[in-house]
């Protein structure tokens, strides 16, 4: 077979980044049109970096939804803040994204900034800063924070959007396309992420934990999967999970009475992994305790961090 030479197009990566809960994992799955970055109402999501593939015409963008920047003492934290900051170098353009719908008095509000001005002093790279959740504030309250972020750093630009709604998206990929270089794609066409099933897997599987449990089990729990197979006979994919919890109390929390709460964890992930990989899937799901995993550099690192 003779090689085919990639077309050139307009090629580059760009990091999406940002306090919790900002939006990005939404705006990523949105501009794709597909999801690919796990999304909830709770802050910290997001744990590993996760690459999501914009193709258009004569163009392809390759977003990094990373972890949300804050501080944090906590191993399992200062893991997921080093990912997000590795995730600020050597990429074409980052776009910084904070929640406008968020009110808080005068001092939080500039302690937050002089927090974010020492994450954006790490980039070298064209900045967009994206004020993102317009769709839940009065439009006039807009220019004042304008020109607050505009005295914070010398933004490319900035730009209003709705990453829930994508309003104002088309203006952000405008500007990207204005600036980023001709080159190869990164990726095929019909690839829309640089992870695996396996991991998108595990991913879903703690996003149902997050939906579906109290406010203390998601932080405190993990998911490795143990086995990941295909049966292309029965058109069929079986896995084996394990959620992994700190404490005996918080057992009996994910499993439920009779066992109900896990079982519906099992029957929410069963179905978008279906959509996922397009063909039936058996999902075992098991929950044990691992003291201290948070803790576990070992462990944090099997998890992808």
């Amino acid at each position: 077979m003779d090689f085919v030479q990639p077309e050139v197009v307009i090629s580059g990566v760009v990091a999406l980044a940002g306090p919790p809960n900002a939006g990005k994992s939404t705006l990523m799955n949105k501009l794709l049109g597909q999801k690919i970055s796990i999304v909830t109402p709770k802050p910290q999501t997001t744990r590993n970096r996760i690459a999501g593939v914009l193709n258009g015409e004569g163009y392809q963008i390759v977003f990094l939804d990373t972890p949300g920047l804050h501080r944090s003492s906590v191993p399992l934290n200062r893991e997921m803040i080093q990912v997000a900051l590795d995730s600020l170098v050597d990429v074409e353009a980052v776009v910084f994204m904070i929640d406008v719908s968020q009110s808080s008095p005068a001092h939080v509000r500039k302690q937050k900034q002089s927090e974010y001005k020492k994450y954006l002093e790490r980039v070298t790279s064209p900045t967009f800063l994206l004020l993102n959740k317009i769709d839940l504030i009065d439009r006039n309250e807009l220019l004042p924070i304008i020109e607050a972020y505009a005295e914070l750093f010398p933004f490319n630009a900035v730009i209003p959007v709705s990453a829930l709604t994508g309003d104002g998206l088309d203006q952000l990929v405008d500007e990207l396309l204005k600036l980023l270089p001709k080159g190869f794609p990164y990726f095929p066409e019909d690839v829309p992420t640089d992870a695996t099933e396996r991991f998108l897997a595990a991913e879903i599987i703690r996003e149902k934990v997050f939906l579906l449990t109290g406010q203390e089990i998601p932080y405190s729990s993990a998911v490795l999967i143990e086995s990941f197979k295909e049966d292309a006979n029965r058109n069929l994919v079986e896995i084996h999970a394990t959620i992994y919890l700190e404490r005996k109390s918080q057992k009996g929390i994910v499993l439920g009475k009779g066992g109900k709460k896990i079982k519906d964890i099992g029957i929410a992930a069963r179905k978008d992994i279906e959509e996922m990989v397009d063909r039936k899937v058996m999902l075992h799901l098991w929950v044990k305790i691992k003291k201290h995993w948070s803790r576990d550099e070992n462990f944090l690192h099997e998890l992808g961090l």
